[in-house]
């Protein structure tokens, strides 16, 4: 894909919106309504290191399944809709992806056939089951570790070594490489076309978090790419803009039906930098990886967004209470959907503060955000903490909230 001009960025925008007005699933009459309550009800499964799934690398196909299974059923048991699978964790693929290599998660070694699709299978037992599957792609992490020799001799990382940033200890794809975007989406529409995914999911990770004394390494590319923008920072944000927006683009021109959907990290702007920001004093995802969460809510590019809010009621730095009410203003009156990202993982982690050792904490989240008729949902990281429950906080939001099942916003 080349490079869209200014003016025709502003063109493929405007193209863009109308497609999303026009092929949007539209309301069922009302005598075809489902009396079920609506709202989402996800759970993350996590699939770099081996967080979530598979348990570790290695496993026999038929345990790799049977693992993928258990989840599901268990995300059913807790009275859940969606499961958000991570298929693309790093540059790689849970699929056989003509783009890019089997993930060493699957087997152990990269570019190793596992013998099975586990994202084929995830789709159709999970809708066997009567959950939406939304697939989630990490767009721009290639390697968890900078050694560019680790990787498999067919990765496009070792083919194009010019696309390739190391950065604090990782490799990364340079988002200001117009290639790369084009590579990114490509990989990422493969899946699509294959499967009837019920969404794309993208993360927080765009521009690589930030790390003491270190700098992202795209000079060439903003020489090249950067001249009509006021800095470098203005020039990253677009680059990621333009991923965001042409993303939704070619969704829907593949398969009109499913939904894009981003987790950013939940903290846009504080207050003290920008007036529209939240009362909050933490890292900004606008200014530090270069994200304008607001924006692609703001504008409708994007058909939900679910702000990770991982923090608890009070907490000084970043207040859940404070936050919520942020989202939902930003939210209101925008075609996008709010959802909340849940902590469910700090309940109980004795590193945790006070707040997180009480079981009522999540349950005291929903309650606050029900408050607020833009938040349609919540998504709980992850699915290994939903099994484990150390401190029961899972068993008490469904007991509070979760009396029976609910059909997932569509």
């Amino acid at each position: 894909m080349c490079a869209m001009g200014r003016l025709t960025r502003r063109a493929f925008a405007l193209a863009a919106l109308s497609a999303f007005t026009t092929t949007g699933a539209a309301a069922a009459p009302a005598g075809e309504r489902r009396a079920t309550t609506t709202e989402m009800r996800g759970m993350w499964v996590a699939t770099v290191s081996n967080r979530d799934w598979p348990s570790r690398s290695g496993l026999s196909a038929a345990e790799q399944r049977a693992e993928l299974i258990a989840l599901l059923d268990l995300a059913v048991s807790r009275r859940l809709n969606t499961v958000v699978l991570q298929v693309r964790p790093t540059a790689d693929a849970l699929w056989p992806s003509p783009y890019e290599p089997w993930s060493q998660v699957l087997t152990g070694v990269q570019g190793r056939s596992p013998g099975w699709d586990p994202l084929g299978t995830a789709v159709t037992e999970a809708h066997a089951r009567g959950l939406q599957l939304h697939a989630w792609f990490n767009p721009y992490r290639v390697a968890t570790h900078d050694d560019p020799a680790r990787l498999v001799a067919s990765h496009p990382a070792r083919r194009h070594p010019d696309w390739v940033v190391p950065f604090g200890g990782r490799l990364y794809y340079n988002p200001g490489l117009p290639e790369v975007r084009a590579f990114v989406q490509d990989a990422i529409l493969d899946a699509v076309r294959r499967y009837p995914l019920d969404a794309v999911h993208f993360d927080d990770y765009f521009y690589p978090y930030p790390v003491a004394g270190q700098s992202f390494d795209d000079e060439a590319a903003y020489d090249a790419h950067g001249g009509d923008f006021s800095g470098r920072a203005a020039w990253r944000r677009d680059n990621v803009d333009r991923l965001v927006l042409e993303t939704a683009a070619r969704i829907k021109a593949v398969r009109p039906t499913t939904q894009f959907g981003i987790s950013p990290f939940g903290v846009w702007r504080n207050a003290s930098t920008d007036p529209r920001g939240s009362g909050t004093r933490a890292l900004q995802s606008y200014d530090d990886i270069h994200a304008d969460t607001r924006k692609w809510v703001r504008e409708g590019w994007i058909d939900y967004v679910v702000p990770q809010l991982y923090w608890n009621i009070g907490l000084s730095a970043a207040d859940y209470a404070e936050l919520v009410p942020w989202w939902a203003e930003v939210a209101k009156g925008s075609r996008t959907r709010l959802y909340i990202g849940e902590a469910l993982y700090r309940a109980g982690d004795p590193t945790q503060p006070a707040a997180w050792q009480d079981p009522a904490e999540l349950s005291d989240h929903l309650d606050l955000a029900a408050r607020h008729p833009e938040v349609r949902g919540h998504v709980f990281f992850a699915a290994k903490d939903v099994r484990t429950d150390r401190i029961g906080a899972m068993a008490r939001v469904v007991a509070d909230h979760y009396p029976r099942r609910a059909e997932p916003p569509r």
